[in-house]
């Protein structure tokens, strides 16, 4: 059997193509449309809204929604992004994962969470846990401490949640 060199020439052409073309749709991790996806990803994950449902979700300040920031530590200047998780029913549904609606975070109920990219990887591939990552300085955070200490096991499945969502990072968001 011959095989010409430009029949293999070409065939890895299109093939550099159609993964060029499949990554150019994969959104920035911590970007906006990134955040939109996760959102979704939060609602297929049952340790997530059944887990964060109850007494987490309903510490809100009669709001009915918890509002969580998150950003690449190495991105300075890229915006964060948002996830406002509602309480539906006793559940914690992400309502919304985008670019920040809610600029000012009340720090007895909503969160601020940041990594570097590394370390947002490692988390997302299950590496080690939160209570690694928050002893170790590897994911800092604002908001309640003594309740996100009481929901790990949750906790860890949002950390989870960064790997199950496609991402790149190519570069830093721009949102």
């Amino acid at each position: 059997m011959t095989i010409s060199f430009k029949k293999i020439g070409l065939g890895a052409l299109l093939a550099v193509a159609f993964t060029g073309m499949a990554h150019a749709d994969t959104p920035l991790l911590m970007s906006s449309q990134w955040a939109t996806q996760a959102c979704d990803t939060w609602n297929k994950t049952p340790e997530l809204m059944n887990g964060l449902g109850g007494k987490w979700i309903s510490n809100n300040k009669g709001r009915g929604y918890k509002i969580i920031h998150m950003y690449r530590d190495d991105c300075k200047s890229s915006p964060q992004v948002e996830l406002k998780i509602v309480d539906k029913s006793g559940k914690a549904v992400c309502a919304y994962g985008g670019k920040i609606m809610t600029p000012n975070l009340d720090s007895d109920v909503d969160y601020l969470m940041y990594a570097d990219t590394d370390d947002w990887k490692d988390m997302g591939a299950g590496k080690y846990g939160p209570m690694h990552a928050m002893m170790f300085g590897d994911l800092k955070f604002e908001g309640p401490k003594g309740e996100a200490m009481s929901v790990m096991g949750p906790f860890s499945q949002f950390l989870l949640l960064v790997g199950k969502v496609p991402y790149s990072t190519a570069s830093c968001p721009a949102n």
